[in-house]
């Protein structure tokens, strides 16, 4: 999950303040100590800590009260607010114009996942309607263009690229008149350290000669503190207009990472949440605190279920309705549930869910997902198509197929029955909707 111990600490700090019976000055100083040692411990410079908690502290004390709300709902306000601001208070949209090509160039140290990064900007982009084109501008990582090409062939976005040649800015020049009609174009260089002379003068000389319309400066979040040094040395070298942050999946200490936008002053656009092409997403800092703090996203919940949807033909729409619903048509569902990304994430945003589920719910709701999954994939084709036709000898042979008990393969038809049912009962309503991602995992 993005930040899970800073997310969980500062749950946890807020938990402390609702119980308290009175918000005093002590319980203020209290919550703001609290939220000192989790930013600390999540790597936050602690000068910017300090300013933050001052912050905090002076406006939950000395600020009048708004009409309408209690003293407690002001002092998490600020807090909002405060972590808010720190993060850059405004998101900041990628903005592109029709029939203006725009130039992405990233940049930053070797390993960060700049490479990938580039697949998934490239991929996000394209599910929003542009054309994206890579150029692999990298030629001192052996295998850098090996491994763009793959990813990609697999978003199918075209690649520019000279594996044999070592001039980059021969090869971003060529790439781009390559793409001359391209809307969008990212461009990945190589890797680079603060203190590799040479290889910064080179990005200063590759911004000079292709004038890339924006200079995206992509972090690694699991290096801490060490992100503010990397972020001042690349500002200077040349001006940043945005970061994108890497790995923030897992248990990593984003917090460094994330001071970065204290250093070169740019926004924070884009996150990455996990190893999949697909795990990238827009940062909002009001919908990032948001989460962090347990108050959910439901806004980026409902983008991901919009993007899974499956919109059904009318006709099989009815048809599903009528009770002609069947195993495959199940099976579609949990591609799409799975397309959304683990209960984990989906969780972190509902509200009051994020902290609060036990983790052998989540790894049982998992687990038995993917278990139907594959036992739908060992029916035959007349078994997935009417469910009725399942003797017991049939569970038999397909529990052993799928490498699941019988039990299992039972639960799964009577989740299957229970969505069956439900449909059933939209007809009677007289309803038609789309058939949208969601289902009950009855972990009972």
């Amino acid at each position: 999950m993005v930040l899970e111990r800073l997310g969980s600490s500062l749950h946890e700090a807020l938990k402390k303040l609702f119980r308290a019976s009175i918000i005093d000055e002590a319980a203020v100083k209290e919550l703001v100590r609290d939220i000192q040692r989790a930013l600390l411990q999540a790597d936050v410079n602690v000068k910017l800590v300090l300013d933050i908690s001052k912050r905090m502290e002076a406006r939950s004390l000395k600020e009048k009260v708004p009409p309408g709300i209690s003293r407690r709902e002001h002092v998490i306000k600020v807090v909002y607010e405060e972590l808010t601001r720190f993060l850059g208070e405004k998101p900041a949209p990628m903005k592109t114009q029709p029939g203006k090509r725009k130039v992405i160039m990233l940049v930053g140290i070797q390993g960060s996942g700049k490479t990938t990064a580039a697949a998934k900007l490239a991929k996000y982009l394209q599910k929003r309607g542009l054309n994206p084109a890579l150029i692999c501008a990298d030629t001192y990582r052996p295998g850098a263009y090996a491994q763009l090409q793959q990813l990609a062939n697999k978003i199918r976005v075209d690649l520019y690229g000279e594996p044999k040649s070592k001039k980059p800015i021969k090869i971003a020049t060529e790439g781009l008149k390559h793409f001359s009609k391209r809307d969008l174009i990212i461009l990945d260089t190589a890797g680079r350290h603060k203190e590799e002379q040479e290889l910064i003068k080179e990005i200063k000389m590759l911004e000079k000669k292709i004038k890339p319309d924006e200079i995206m400066l992509v972090i690694d979040g699991t290096i801490g503190q060490q992100a503010m040094v990397q972020a001042e040395a690349f500002n200077q070298a040349t001006p940043i207009g945005s970061i994108l942050v890497t790995k923030l999946d897992g248990s990593a200490r984003g917090g460094g990472a994330l001071s970065a936008v204290a250093v070169t002053g740019a926004p924070i656009k884009f996150i990455g949440t996990g190893e999949k092409v697909e795990d990238i997403e827009p940062f909002i800092p009001s919908r990032f605190v948001g989460r962090l703090l347990g108050m959910g996203d439901l806004e980026t919940l409902l983008e991901k279920v919009r993007e899974v949807e499956i919109k059904v033909p009318e006709k099989k729409a009815k048809a599903m309705l009528s009770g002609k619903f069947t195993l495959t048509d199940m099976y579609e569902q949990f591609e799409a549930v799975r397309g959304m990304g683990p209960f984990r994430k989906l969780l972190k945003m509902l509200p009051g869910m994020s902290y609060d589920v036990p983790e052998e719910m989540l790894e049982m709701a998992e687990d038995r997902l993917v278990k139907w999954r594959v036992i739908i994939q060992s029916m035959t084709p007349k078994e997935k198509e009417n469910p009725k036709m399942l003797s017991s000898s049939r569970i038999r042979r397909v529990a052993k197929g799928s490498g699941t008990s019988e039990k299992e393969v039972k639960q799964l038809l009577k989740q299957y029955s229970m969505m069956r049912r439900m449909l059933k009962t939209f007809r009677r309503k007289k309803k038609l909707p789309f058939f949208k991602k969601g289902m009950s995992l009855d972990l009972k």
